[in-house]
């Protein structure tokens, strides 16, 4: 079962990038079954947090957004979870060639390294149940760190190309995963502008 690659990705992380070559698996496959499944969490916490329990910064009154904006900008979140893996595996595939890897025409090999090595971003949603802005900081930050090395790890096991190689891949991809950050904060404001801005409960 793929999901059981999420726990072997932090134990012992070579075997299962080994292992994940091996499978071949199909995009729309690791997308079904792995990437649907647990991109989910975050958003799920989300909605349970901000509509139910409420955050608070420091000795402030508790901030809960209403069900309907929680349930709107969680299933906006997770729409731009899944366009982000999507776009972060074409990137991997498209620079194959240019760092010595081969391009695949269905990108398997380019998802399931997208995929895989947001393993840690996607777990960390289970944080957000606890709505503490410093502590979420902090477990995302940790997140993110473990996922670089997670792709800078699997780039020369799945891909096929030299550790030495794999350095300037990995840059290359951080860089545009930050793109599609910033992109995806640029799509919020303006969803915001057009109505889908968060609905706050007055306490």
């Amino acid at each position: 079962m793929l999901l059981n690659h999420a726990f072997g990705l932090f134990t012992h992380p070579d075997e299962e990038w080994a292992a994940i070559r091996k499978e071949h698996v199909t995009p729309r496959r690791v997308y079904v079954a792995y990437v649907l499944v647990l991109a989910a969490i975050g958003p799920v916490c989300a909605y349970i947090s901000t509509a139910y329990f409420g955050w608070s910064v420091g000795n402030e009154r508790i901030i809960k957004l209403t069900e309907i904006s929680a349930l709107q900008l969680s299933v906006l979140t997770y729409l731009a979870i899944l366009v982000g893996v999507f776009a972060l595996g074409y990137a991997i595939n498209w620079m194959a060639k240019t760092y010595g890897a081969r391009e695949e025409r269905n990108r398997s090999h380019a998802i399931a390294l997208a995929a895989y090595s947001c393993t840690p971003l996607f777990l960390a949603g289970f944080a957000l149940l606890y709505p503490v802005p410093w502590f979420n900081a902090l477990v995302f930050l940790a997140a993110a760190v473990y996922g670089a090395y997670l792709m800078y790890d699997g780039l020369p096991i799945v891909m096929g190309i030299p550790k030495e190689q794999a350095i300037m891949y990995a840059g290359a991809l951080l860089t545009v995963a930050l793109v599609i950050l910033v992109a995806t904060r640029v799509g919020s404001v303006l969803l915001w502008n057009m109505g889908f801005g968060p609905e706050f409960i007055e306490n």
